[in-house]
């Protein structure tokens, strides 16, 4: 019989969010894996679920040591199950190298999809988000954190980050100096809970509103930066780079091409340096 590591998504906070997938693997995975067995064990039972394998906790300060064991229960044949408090493991909690040491060991490992306060903030934000990044949470210190809000000034694509609510008013005090205040954003607070609030807004607003104190669990989703005009001469050789590199002269054109500046200018600006 083969073993299998299964990550499962458990509920942020509504416990009817739970997949039926997740119920089952509760009651019939070999060992549990859990952030919090406390927790896991109080979500089994709110879902009508008796554990019958092996619990065992799995959080950051014991993830290492309790590796090698669980790698050689998957090895060995059996189910474990991963779990943490709420969403997806390996996002911002434990889980990666859980997943990791499976993939090096060349053992199976699948996953049982479901709540994730990443896209679920994503499509609450009113921002564009078609294309996006994540960056887990903020350096806690404002240096290093105005430090990594500077890469994000001419960031195209919205970002979705978690931050703790003691320190989500100097994050976005921080934003507003770095990306301006009318850069837009939404703060998501206590998705799928019973106190869920999502405030929209620009950076300069969410600023004012944070600095009364905000309380919860919070994920915030960033407008990306609006792309500046250029002139078509000016991308020319952006363009012959990337034909240079095997990229056809019309996709070249179109990837480059920015607000302002359409595919075909720059077409008919690569064709006018070239010929000259």
């Amino acid at each position: 019989m083969n073993g299998c590591l299964v990550l499962a998504a458990t509920p942020m906070g509504d416990v009817g969010d739970a997949s039926e997938r997740l119920r089952s693997a509760l009651g019939t995975a070999d060992v549990v894996a859990a952030e919090d067995t406390r927790r896991t064990r109080h979500l089994a039972s709110a879902l009508g679920v008796t554990i019958t394998g092996r619990v065992v906790s799995f959080y950051d300060q014991v993830e290492t040591t309790r590796l090698p064991a669980l790698v050689e229960d998957v090895a060995e044949g059996r189910t474990v199950l991963l779990v943490t408090d709420a969403g997806m493991p390996s996002v911002s909690d434990p889980g990666y190298r859980l997943v990791a040491a499976c993939v090096e060991r060349d053992l199976p490992v699948t996953c049982l999809p479901g709540p994730s306060a990443v896209t679920t903030a994503l499509a609450l934000s009113g921002v564009p988000v078609e294309r996006f990044c994540f960056d887990g949470f903020p350096p806690r210190k404002q240096g290093p954190r105005r430090a990594w809000l500077e890469t994000l000034r001419t960031e195209s694509r919205a970002c979705v980050f978690f931050e703790a609510p003691h320190r989500l008013a100097d994050c976005l005090e921080d934003a507003v100096d770095v990306l301006g205040g009318e850069r837009r954003g939404a703060v998501c607070r206590e998705l799928t809970k019973t106190y869920e609030e999502v405030r929209r807004g620009t950076l300069a607003e969410l600023a004012e509103w944070a600095a009364d104190g905000v309380r919860g669990e919070i994920t915030v989703v960033l407008e990306g930066a609006r792309p500046v005009a250029a002139r078509p001469e000016d991308l020319v050789a952006v363009v012959e780079q990337l034909v240079a590199d095997g990229a056809r002269l019309k996709d070249a054109c179109a990837d480059v091409a920015t607000a302002g500046v359409s595919k075909r200018e720059v077409y008919e600006a690569v064709l006018a340096a070239r010929r000259s």
